[in-house]
């Protein structure tokens, strides 16, 4: 096919810079959604703690009502590696239920730090008449 006068030929090629830009802009997204899933995984701790200081805190309730309610919290909304990495304890303070988790969540890349963290809860514990 001969070429038109006045316009050049479309070569069919990708260029190396096009290559690293799709690169680079993929690299980006996945540390993106890595940040959406630490703040998901952040705020299923936070819901496990608060069911399992609710469920404790009720007169005559024990201490395995929280460990039972956050572990099932745990294991219904972040199951997985992500929740095996996190330890909830439970424990009667005074008059008040607590419920301390520490864990992190790992990077998905290499250079991506991992997030480690420490979240506590509290309720007052109600008293029988």
């Amino acid at each position: 096919m001969p070429a038109i006068p006045g316009r050049a030929r479309a070569g069919g090629f990708v260029t190396a810079q096009f290559v690293v830009v799709i690169a680079l802009s993929l690299v980006f997204f996945v540390m993106v959604c890595n940040a959406i899933v630490y703040m998901y995984g952040r705020g299923v701790v936070r819901a496990a703690l608060e069911e399992g200081v609710r469920a404790a805190s009720p007169a005559g309730s024990s201490i395995t009502a929280c460990q039972r309610a956050a572990g099932d919290t745990m294991q219904s909304l972040l199951g997985g590696r992500m929740g095996t990495q996190v330890r909830i304890t439970c424990a009667l303070t005074g008059d008040e239920v607590r419920a301390t988790a520490v864990g992190r969540f790992e990077g998905w890349l290499p250079g991506v730090p991992d997030f480690p963290f420490r979240n506590e809860a509290t309720a007052v514990r109600e008293r029988l008449p």
